[in-house]
């Protein structure tokens, strides 16, 4: 969040320590009041990615907000007992890990290409880390896929609404991505004195940008 700029919380209408389900529902409701009103939509999708930059943000610096304390609280907590049958023994009540990171229960993944904002954002976004990548040897690697990465959580999560699967979808990307880049490289027998206008490790790391940007693209 820059100086000077709305402050994406008062925007929507909740508080920082509101939960995932509340920042989406939140966002929803605006855009239902704004209707069709291109600038005021835009103003509530930027408040809506700014949330989500600062929760992967904190997530990323290891900081766990109150209202994910809460939930972890209400998760290890144990169960209310409930009244059963008499003939029957009561079970004990065993907590159950929350998966999906707030996807609606039976919403089912589809591969299907991105339309709109989820289009042209990994398109800019990953295409520039390529560019950076192929272009400037000097270029941190490390540094242009950690920002893939996020890019492509950032838009997974746009599309599905589920956090910890965009989170393992990315990281299974990332992956693959490196692993296709380093086989492709290890069965290629170069001269020792072989002179190339791009280092390996550039085009290792366009490889996996590539595979990180057709997720983003292709993951529903």
């Amino acid at each position: 969040m820059t100086e000077g700029s709305p402050d994406p919380y008062k925007l929507l209408g909740i508080a920082p320590e509101s939960s995932f389900e509340d920042v989406q529902t939140a966002r929803q409701a605006k855009l239902d009041v704004v209707g069709d009103d291109p600038m005021a939509r835009s103003r509530v999708e930027a408040a809506y990615d700014a949330i989500l930059m600062d929760r992967l943000k904190e997530r990323q610096a290891g900081r766990v907000s109150s209202a994910a304390r809460s939930a972890s609280q209400k998760e290890t907590a144990p169960a209310t007992p409930r009244p059963s049958l008499a003939q029957l023994p009561q079970l004990p009540s065993l907590p159950l890990p929350r998966l999906g990171g707030g996807v609606k229960p039976g919403r089912p993944l589809t591969f299907s290409l991105a339309t709109g904002r989820e289009r042209w954002f990994p398109l800019m976004a990953h295409g520039t880390l390529l560019v950076l990548a192929l272009a400037l040897p000097s270029a941190a690697p490390d540094s242009l896929l950690a920002l893939g990465a996020l890019a492509t959580v950032v838009n997974l999560v746009r599309r599905n609404g589920g956090f910890f699967r965009a989170v393992g979808w990315t990281l299974l990307l990332l992956v693959v991505g490196l692993g296709l880049s380093l086989a492709l490289f290890s069965g290629l027998a170069l001269p020792a004195n072989a002179v190339l206008w791009i280092q390996p490790v550039q085009v290792q790391t366009a490889l996996a940008l590539l595979l990180l940007l057709l997720g983003a693209l292709f993951i529903g």
